[in-house]
């Protein structure tokens, strides 16, 4: 079992991506992620470039690595009360073709951090509502951090409560692969 995580913000030693890395170290026993390294390199999408023929070579790779997955965490800063672009580009991209879309039909789950006291809330929201309207199967819950920047000591969640609630979710989203697997 993969679980492919989408990091929204591409700044080196973020705190989403200390988040990233704490929630990868909460999956359980059997279950791998791999997380995509790429998003600051793919174009904004466009129907002019989502052919076969001219289709960038990153945007394939990010379909295929989604194909390849059993569930999507996408991990959002906030930035101006809703998404950053990378993260909702490398949406846009994975949601096509309609109909044939390497992200419908994937168990998916939202979790941010952000240097205020509202923990991303707004852009987990939209991160849930962009992720259904691409066609994952997104679990409502969400987890979030706020005041990120005193949140980790040595790359790890120094608040043992809110360390439990991030280890529930990415059991949660561990479980409803195996429930999408087993109903399949």
């Amino acid at each position: 079992m993969n679980v492919l995580v989408l990091v929204g913000s591409l700044r080196a030693g973020s705190t989403n991506r200390l988040l990233a890395d704490a929630a990868v170290a909460h999956l359980p026993a059997g279950v791998d992620a791999t997380v995509f390294e790429r998003l600051a390199e793919l174009p904004h999408y466009s129907e002019e470039l989502d052919h076969d023929d001219v289709l960038p070579q990153v945007a394939r790779d990010l379909r295929e690595a989604v194909a390849d997955a059993d569930a999507v965490l996408l991990v959002t800063p906030e930035y101006n009360g809703s998404l950053p672009s990378a993260v909702k580009n490398a949406v846009d991209w994975a949601s096509r073709p309609r109909g044939a879309a390497s992200i419908a039909g994937k168990p998916a789950a939202v979790v941010g951090a952000s240097g205020s006291p509202n923990a991303a809330k707004w852009a987990r929201e939209d991160g849930v509502k962009v992720l259904r309207v691409a066609g994952a199967v997104v679990i409502e819950d969400t987890f979030g951090i706020g005041s990120s920047f005193q949140a980790f000591e040595d790359g790890r969640l120094t608040d043992a409560a809110l360390d439990a609630e991030l280890r529930t979710l990415v059991a949660r989203l561990a479980g409803e692969v195996t429930t999408a697997s087993s109903a399949a």
